[in-house]
Protein backbone atom coordinates (compact mmCIF):
# COMPACT_ATOMS: atom_id res chain seq x y z
CA UNK A 1 0.00 0.00 0.00
CA UNK A 2 1.44 3.52 -0.66
CA UNK A 3 1.19 6.49 0.72
CA UNK A 4 -1.49 8.00 -1.07
CA UNK A 5 -3.31 4.73 -1.28
CA UNK A 6 -3.32 4.71 2.61
CA UNK A 7 -4.23 8.74 2.56
CA UNK A 8 -6.77 7.69 0.91
CA UNK A 9 -8.34 5.02 2.60
CA UNK A 10 -7.60 6.60 6.32
CA UNK A 11 -9.64 9.58 4.65
CA UNK A 12 -13.05 7.24 3.68
CA UNK A 13 -12.80 5.63 7.31
CA UNK A 14 -12.53 8.70 8.76
CA UNK A 15 -15.82 9.67 6.61
CA UNK A 16 -17.47 6.62 7.48
CA UNK A 17 -20.77 7.33 10.24
CA UNK A 18 -20.13 6.02 13.42
CA UNK A 19 -23.26 8.09 14.83
CA UNK A 20 -24.91 4.88 17.35
CA UNK A 21 -21.88 2.20 16.71
CA UNK A 22 -19.98 1.87 20.10
CA UNK A 23 -17.25 -0.78 20.55
CA UNK A 24 -17.02 -2.74 23.86
CA UNK A 25 -13.91 -3.87 24.63
CA UNK A 26 -13.56 -8.04 24.91
CA UNK A 27 -13.71 -7.43 28.61
CA UNK A 28 -16.17 -4.64 29.15
CA UNK A 29 -17.63 -4.67 32.75
CA UNK A 30 -20.66 -6.46 32.50
CA UNK A 31 -22.81 -3.80 34.43
CA UNK A 32 -21.56 -0.29 34.92
CA UNK A 33 -22.24 1.83 38.31
CA UNK A 34 -21.89 5.24 36.32
CA UNK A 35 -21.34 6.15 32.84
CA UNK A 36 -17.98 5.93 31.19
CA UNK A 37 -15.64 8.98 31.11
CA UNK A 38 -15.04 10.78 27.83
CA UNK A 39 -11.28 10.58 26.63
CA UNK A 40 -10.12 10.62 23.42
CA UNK A 41 -6.66 9.04 21.88
CA UNK A 42 -5.12 10.55 18.68
CA UNK A 43 -4.26 7.69 16.68
CA UNK A 44 -1.24 8.98 14.55
CA UNK A 45 -0.35 7.65 11.25
CA UNK A 46 3.49 8.26 10.00
CA UNK A 47 2.63 9.07 6.23
CA UNK A 48 6.34 8.54 4.74
CA UNK A 49 8.09 5.85 2.71
CA UNK A 50 7.25 3.29 5.65
CA UNK A 51 4.35 4.14 6.86
CA UNK A 52 3.37 3.55 10.47
CA UNK A 53 1.14 4.05 13.85
CA UNK A 54 2.92 6.16 16.52
CA UNK A 55 2.49 4.42 19.72
CA UNK A 56 4.06 5.57 23.05
CA UNK A 57 5.09 3.08 26.73
CA UNK A 58 3.93 4.73 29.46
CA UNK A 59 5.51 4.80 32.96
CA UNK A 60 5.37 2.62 34.82
CA UNK A 61 4.91 4.72 38.32
CA UNK A 62 1.21 6.21 36.65
CA UNK A 63 -1.99 5.40 38.61
CA UNK A 64 -3.88 3.89 35.56
CA UNK A 65 -2.70 1.54 32.56
CA UNK A 66 0.85 2.16 34.08
CA UNK A 67 3.57 0.75 31.68
CA UNK A 68 1.47 -0.10 29.26
CA UNK A 69 1.56 1.07 25.05
CA UNK A 70 -1.09 3.44 24.58
CA UNK A 71 -1.96 6.08 21.63
CA UNK A 72 -1.59 9.82 23.09
CA UNK A 73 -4.57 10.48 25.01
CA UNK A 74 -6.89 11.16 27.93
CA UNK A 75 -9.50 12.74 29.50
CA UNK A 76 -11.81 15.13 27.65
CA UNK A 77 -12.11 18.26 29.42
CA UNK A 78 -15.19 20.31 29.93
CA UNK A 79 -16.09 22.10 26.61
CA UNK A 80 -13.40 19.98 24.51
CA UNK A 81 -13.96 18.38 21.74
CA UNK A 82 -12.42 14.81 20.91
CA UNK A 83 -10.04 16.30 18.56
CA UNK A 84 -9.32 18.82 21.12
CA UNK A 85 -8.45 16.62 23.76
CA UNK A 86 -6.74 14.44 21.45
CA UNK A 87 -4.16 17.12 20.23
CA UNK A 88 -3.68 18.45 23.75
CA UNK A 89 -2.89 15.41 24.99
CA UNK A 90 -0.13 14.24 22.52
CA UNK A 91 1.35 17.32 22.59
CA UNK A 92 1.44 17.40 26.34
CA UNK A 93 3.06 13.62 26.84
CA UNK A 94 4.96 13.69 23.44
CA UNK A 95 5.79 17.57 22.44
CA UNK A 96 3.99 17.03 19.27
CA UNK A 97 2.48 20.05 17.88
CA UNK A 98 -0.92 20.05 16.51
CA UNK A 99 0.00 21.97 13.84
CA UNK A 100 1.99 19.03 12.38
CA UNK A 101 -1.20 16.58 12.59
CA UNK A 102 -3.86 16.67 9.86
CA UNK A 103 -6.92 15.59 11.69
CA UNK A 104 -8.94 13.31 9.54
CA UNK A 105 -11.83 12.22 11.87
CA UNK A 106 -13.32 9.93 14.28
CA UNK A 107 -13.44 6.18 14.36
CA UNK A 108 -15.48 4.12 16.23
CA UNK A 109 -15.97 4.92 20.16
CA UNK A 110 -14.40 2.26 22.42
CA UNK A 111 -15.90 1.41 26.11
CA UNK A 112 -13.06 -0.11 28.10
CA UNK A 113 -13.82 -2.29 31.37
CA UNK A 114 -11.69 0.45 33.27
CA UNK A 115 -14.75 3.05 32.06
CA UNK A 116 -13.73 4.59 30.13
CA UNK A 117 -15.32 6.07 26.36
CA UNK A 118 -12.58 6.14 23.68
CA UNK A 119 -12.77 8.10 21.00
CA UNK A 120 -9.94 7.39 18.57
CA UNK A 121 -9.00 10.45 16.20
CA UNK A 122 -7.44 9.07 12.94
CA UNK A 123 -4.44 12.00 11.99
CA UNK A 124 -1.63 12.07 9.48
CA UNK A 125 1.91 12.97 10.49
CA UNK A 126 5.26 13.67 8.50
CA UNK A 127 7.92 11.31 9.30
CA UNK A 128 11.31 12.38 10.99
CA UNK A 129 9.48 14.73 13.57
CA UNK A 130 11.50 15.60 16.74
CA UNK A 131 9.41 14.51 19.69
CA UNK A 132 10.33 14.55 23.16
CA UNK A 133 8.36 12.36 25.43
CA UNK A 134 6.96 13.44 29.09
CA UNK A 135 9.41 12.65 31.60
CA UNK A 136 6.41 12.47 33.80
CA UNK A 137 3.93 10.12 31.57
CA UNK A 138 5.88 8.64 28.51
CA UNK A 139 8.60 6.05 29.24
CA UNK A 140 9.01 5.78 25.00
CA UNK A 141 8.05 6.37 21.66
CA UNK A 142 7.91 4.04 18.88
CA UNK A 143 6.11 2.78 15.30
CA UNK A 144 4.19 -0.45 14.66
CA UNK A 145 4.77 -0.35 10.35
CA UNK A 146 0.98 -0.27 8.49
CA UNK A 147 2.21 -3.57 6.93
CA UNK A 148 1.81 -5.47 10.19
CA UNK A 149 -1.56 -4.06 10.35
CA UNK A 150 -2.26 -5.11 6.72
CA UNK A 151 -1.22 -8.87 7.60
CA UNK A 152 -4.59 -10.60 8.89
CA UNK A 153 -2.54 -13.31 10.69
CA UNK A 154 0.06 -10.64 12.92
CA UNK A 155 -3.23 -10.03 16.09
CA UNK A 156 -3.40 -12.60 18.27
CA UNK A 157 -6.04 -13.82 20.92
CA UNK A 158 -4.82 -14.21 24.25
CA UNK A 159 -6.94 -15.49 27.07
CA UNK A 160 -5.82 -14.87 30.98
CA UNK A 161 -7.40 -16.05 33.86
CA UNK A 162 -7.92 -14.39 37.31
CA UNK A 163 -10.26 -15.24 40.28
CA UNK A 164 -12.04 -17.92 37.92
CA UNK A 165 -13.08 -15.90 35.53
CA UNK A 166 -11.16 -15.85 32.31
CA UNK A 167 -11.26 -13.29 29.49
CA UNK A 168 -9.90 -12.63 25.94
CA UNK A 169 -7.85 -10.18 24.53
CA UNK A 170 -5.84 -8.75 21.34
CA UNK A 171 -2.08 -8.63 21.36
CA UNK A 172 0.17 -7.17 18.15
CA UNK A 173 3.33 -8.73 17.85
CA UNK A 174 6.48 -6.34 18.11
CA UNK A 175 9.91 -7.12 19.05
CA UNK A 176 10.16 -4.51 21.94
CA UNK A 177 6.54 -3.73 23.04
CA UNK A 178 3.57 -5.74 24.60
CA UNK A 179 0.91 -4.26 22.73
CA UNK A 180 -2.76 -5.55 24.21
CA UNK A 181 -6.00 -3.91 25.72
CA UNK A 182 -8.24 -0.96 24.77
CA UNK A 183 -4.85 -0.06 22.02
CA UNK A 184 -5.04 -3.31 20.40
CA UNK A 185 -8.29 -3.83 20.03
CA UNK A 186 -8.74 0.09 18.34
CA UNK A 187 -5.71 -1.31 16.08
CA UNK A 188 -7.73 -4.38 15.19
CA UNK A 189 -10.87 -1.90 14.35
CA UNK A 190 -8.80 0.45 12.06
CA UNK A 191 -6.61 -3.04 10.51
CA UNK A 192 -9.84 -4.45 9.53
CA UNK A 193 -11.02 -1.12 7.93
CA UNK A 194 -7.87 -0.78 6.24
CA UNK A 195 -7.30 -4.42 4.70
CA UNK A 196 -8.78 -4.73 1.03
Amino acid sequence: MTAEELRARLHAIAAEPHEGFVAYGDDMLMAMAQPPIPAAVLVPVVLGPAPGILLTKRNAHLKQHAGQVSFPGGRIDLNETPEQAALREAEEEIALDPHEVEVLGRMADYITRTGFRITPVLGLIPPGLTLHPSPHEVDSVFELPVTVLLDPTAPERREHSDQGRTREYWVWPHPDYYIWGATAAILVHLAQKLRP
